[in-house]
């Protein structure tokens, strides 16, 4: 899958609200869709003794080289120089990230109060239009989250970002995790997991099925989140995520 940059800000932020789906051929790939893991900065060199370059902040989004530089990975710059971030404090997602689109002087950065404008993809076989309405999801990141909320907007809970986005291409999926968790094909193995295929996990308080997300492919996730405050991506092989992972849908 491609993404399409809309958004360099300051460094190497860009802004989810405007991605088309797939890229022209004419478009230069500038590396692979990062994701901060947590507040850290970028160095110049791939030592913590160099420079600073930019201190990303929790989940903000970089764009990376795949090809990592021992315990630092290649962060792309405005400038069109390398950063450097430490490997642990980076998720890298299964999107490339080109140079389609021009950089507006009046970028803001990912999670802020931008237009979520953009037509929803359509797609010729059920597979792509899951996968890709994942994609799609990370339009919304930074969308505060809210018990019961159903606004892609201003506010949402993590079955509500779930149905509001299978509803865009069409399927009706119930409101709560539990009983989305009974529809559709169920996967038995993680080995076999889409992406689009809708994640599924359990809540000990409640002593039920209690939480959702998206998943994107090599093993990330994209879901709304009370301890994320909201839509963000985590990391399903995390220990925590996969003790908590009952069911798979598809």
């Amino acid at each position: 899958m491609t993404l399409s940059v809309n958004s360099i800000v300051r460094f190497v932020a860009i802004s989810m609200a405007t991605l088309p789906a797939f890229t022209h051929a004419e478009d230069k790939v500038l590396g692979r869709l990062g994701q901060a893991l947590e507040p850290t900065p970028i160095y110049s060199r791939a030592s913590s003794n160099s420079r600073v370059y930019h201190r990303a902040k929790a989940y903000e989004y970089l764009i990376v080289r795949t090809t990592a530089s021992g315990s630092y990975t290649p962060v792309v710059m405005e400038n069109g120089r390398l950063g450097y971030i430490r490997t642990a404090k980076v998720a890298v997602l299964p999107y490339n990230v080109t140079s389609a689109a021009t950089v507006p002087a009046s970028s803001r950065p990912t999670g802020s109060a931008t237009s979520r404008s953009g037509s929803t993809p359509t797609y010729s076989s059920n597979g792509d239009a899951k996968a890709q309405i994942a994609q799609y999801g990370l339009r919304y990141t930074g969308t505060p989250y809210k018990w019961g909320g159903n606004n892609l907007e201003s506010g949402i809970d993590c079955s509500g970002f779930v149905q509001q986005l299978f509803g865009k291409i069409g399927e009706k999926l119930p409101r709560t995790a539990a009983e989305q968790a009974k529809v559709g094909l169920k996967i038995e193995r993680l080995e076999d997991l889409q992406a689009g295929d809708r994640l599924y996990f359990w809540d000990s308080k409640r002593g039920k099925i209690g939480h959702t997300g998206l998943y994107l492919g090599n093993g990330y996730f994209v879901h709304s989140s009370v301890n994320n405050r909201g839509v963000a991506t985590d990391d399903l092989r995390n220990a925590k995520w996969r003790n908590m992972l009952v069911a798979a849908r598809r």
